[in-house]
C-alpha cells in the first residue's frame, strides 16, 4: 500500500493501557484480537516508552515532540496552553499542510479547546457531553463508584460506555468532513484508566480464575520502599483490604480492553466501507501504562517502573511494512517528527523525537539511533521522607485519594532503556541498576554490583548523552543551527547499535 502525499491520519489512542496486556505481545489472554490483527499487517514496536508515566506530560509529549522537561508540563494539573514551551506542534504542522481537525475524546492536554479543531466532542474519565437523561444517568453511575474497580457489571448497556460513544462522534466528524481535503481525526478513550467498571458481556468475559498471576504483590512494594510503600499504605489506608480483590479487578481490565477493541474495530470497519481505510495512516499507542495489582498497586504513581513507563505502539497504512520490531526504543515523541515525513513536511525546530518512517517503510536508518531511551519523572525539588504529611492539592476525602501527589511526584528522576537493562538516575538519591531479563519488576537493585561495572558506565554515559541532546534549542535567536536529517544525531557507524 503507497502513500498518497497527504493520507488520512488517525490517531487510536487509549488512557493507561499496559503494553504487554495482549495475546499479541505474550499475554495469556486475547484481549484485543482486533489491535494484534492490526499489528500484523503494520508496524509493531516492541519497546516504545513514554516520556512520562503521566497523562499530561506524555500527551504534551505526543503533540510537541518534546521531553517534560523541556516541554515543562510535569504536572496533571497544567493544561493550559500558555504554560507550554514549544514550537510549532502536531495541530500546527496538520493544519498547514491543509488538513482538516477533529477530535473525540479525552483530552487532558492543552489543545483541549473547540476552537483547537474543525470538530470536537470532549470526555473525561466521569464528564461526558451528555444530552439525553440515559447518558447523564451512566455519568452519574461513573462518578458514584468513586474510580472503582466494581464488583458487578455495570447497569448500563455497553452504547452508554464512553469508548463507544467517542467512536460514534468520530465517525459522525469523519462521515461530515469535506471529501477534498485530508484529514487528521484523533480519537481518544478515557478507559481503560479507572474507574475500572464494564458492561456485560465484557464484565464475564474474562473470569477471575483465568487470570494470570502477577509478578509481585504487596510485599514488593514493601521491600522498594520510599514512594512505592508510601503510596502503598495510602491506598491501604483509604480503601483497607482493597488488593484482595485484584483478580477480580484485572479481570474487569481485561474486559474494558475487549470492549476498547471492539470500539477500534467499530471505527476501521467504517473507514473500509467509506472507502477510507486504503489512503489512511493509522497509529495506535498510549500515554503510560498501569501497575493492574503488580505492587500491590492499581493506577500508576510510584518511579518508572516497566509496567508504567512501557507503551503499545502500533502503526499501520500507507506505505508501512508489515514487521515486528524488536529491538529499536522508540518514544511517545517521537511520532510528531514521524507525522512530519510521512506528509512531507519539515519537522519544527524545537523538537526532540526521531522520525521512524524510514523504519516504518523499510528504508535504511541507524540502528544506533534507536539504542536506547530515556523516561522521566517528577514535579521537582527533592523527595519527601517516607514518613512525610505534606499539603496535598485536593482534600481526601472518604476513599479519594490522588495517585500522582506531592510525594510520589518529589524530587525528579531520569531512566534509560538499553539492551536488556535499565539504569535510573535521581536528584538526590542514589541510583538504581536493573537486569531486566532477570528482575523484570526491578527489584534487586545492581547498582553496586561490580560485576556490572562496565554495564553501568556505558548506561551512564548514554544517559549522559540523552541529558546533553534534550538541551532545549527554543527560542530561536539571531543564529542559525546545523538540523540534524530526520532528528538523527546518531549514525550506523558507531558503538551500541
Amino acid at each position: 500500500m503507497t502513500c498518497p502525499t497527504a493520507p488520512n491520519i488517525v490517531f487510536a489512542m487509549s488512557d493507561q493501557l499496559r503494553a504487554d496486556f495482549t495475546a499479541g505481545m505474550g499475554f495469556d489472554l486475547d484481549t484485543m484480537p482486533f489491535l494484534d490483527s492490526i499489528a500484523t499487517q503494520g508496524t509493531r514496536f516492541r519497546r516504545a516508552y513514554t516520556t512520562a508515566p503521566a497523562c499530561v506530560p506524555a500527551r504534551t509529549s505526543l503533540l510537541t515532540g518534546r521531553w517534560p522537561s523541556t516541554h515543562r508540563i510535569r504536572q496533571n494539573s497544567n493544561t493550559g496552553p500558555q504554560l507550554v514551551s514549544r514550537g510549532d506542534d502536531l495541530l500546527d504542522v496538520l493544519r498547514g499542510a491543509g488538513y482538516q481537525l477533529f477530535y473525540a475524546g479525552k483530552t487532558h492536554m492543552y489543545r483541549n479547546k473547540a476552537a483547537d479543531y474543525d470538530a470536537f466532542s470532549a470526555y473525561g474519565h466521569t464528564m461526558a457531553p451528555d444530552t439525553t437523561d440515559e447518558q447523564r444517568a451512566f455519568t452519574d453511575y461513573l462518578i458514584s463508584i468513586d474510580m472503582g474497580p466494581t464488583t458487578e457489571p455495570t447497569p448500563f448497556p455497553v452504547e452508554l460506555q464512553y469508548p463507544h460513544r467517542i467512536v460514534s462522534d468520530a465517525i459522525q466528524q469523519i462521515d461530515a468532513r469535506d471529501p477534498d481535503k485530508p484529514f487528521f481525526a484523533f480519537v481518544s478513550t478515557p478507559e481503560p484508566h479507572n474507574p475500572y467498571q464494564v458492561s456485560e458481556p465484557y464484565f464475564s468475559m474474562f473470569a477471575e480464575d483465568e487470570i494470570p498471576n502477577r509478578l509481585c504483590g504487596p510485599a514488593a512494594a514493601e521491600a522498594k520502599g520510599g514512594a512505592y510503600k508510601w503510596l502503598r499504605d495510602l491506598v491501604e489506608e483509604k480503601r483497607p483490604g482493597y488488593d484482595k480483590m485484584w483478580r477480580r479487578y484485572l479481570a474487569t481490565y481485561c474486559g474494558m480492553l475487549r470492549l476498547i477493541d471492539d470500539q477500534w474495530r467499530r471505527l476501521v470497519d467504517h473507514l473500509k466501507e467509506q472507502g477510507l481505510w486504503d489512503n489512511t495512516l493509522l497509529i495506535f499507542l498510549a500515554d503510560h501504562g498501569d501497575y493492574t495489582a503488580e505492587y500491590g498497586l492499581q493506577r500508576k504513581g510510584a518511579g518508572i517502573p516497566e509496567v508504567l513507563a512501557h507503551i503499545p505502539m502500533i502503526v499501520h497504512g500507507c506505505g508501512v511494512a508489515a514487521q515486528d520490531n524488536k529491538k529499536d526504543f522508540v518514544s511517545i515523541a517521537d511520532i510528531l517528527p514521524t507525522v512530519c515525513e510521512a506528509i512531507g513536511r519539515p519537522i519544527p525546530l524545537g523538537v526532540q523525537g526521531r522520525s521512524l518512517w524510514q523504519i516504518l517503510t523499510g528504508a535504511e536508518y541507524p540502528a544506533a539511533e534507536f539504542a536506547d531511551i530515556v523516561t522521566e519523572r517528577g514535579y521537582g525539588g527533592l523527595p519527601y521522607p517516607d514518613d512525610a504529611r505534606p499539603p496535598l492539592h485536593f482534600p481526601y476525602e472518604g476513599t479519594r485519594y490522588d495517585e500522582l501527589n506531592s510525594v510520589t511526584q518529589s524530587g525528579s528522576s531520569r531512566m534509560i532503556r538499553h539492551d536488556h537493562y535499565k539504569l535510573y538516575e535521581h536528584v538526590a538519591d542514589a541510583g538504581e541498576l536493573y537486569d531486566l531479563d532477570k528482575d523484570p519488576m526491578e527489584l534487586d537493585n545492581r547498582w553496586d554490583d561490580p560485576s556490572l561495572r562496565k554495564i553501568k558506565a556505558d548506561l551512564m554515559q548514554r544517559l549522559q548523552r540523552w541529558s546533553v541532546r534534550l538541551t532545549d534549542d527554543l527560542p530561536k535567536g539571531q543564529y542559525n543551527a546545523k538540523l540534524a536529517p530526520h532528528n538523527w544525531y546518531r549514525t550506523s557507524e558507531e558503538d551500541g547499535a
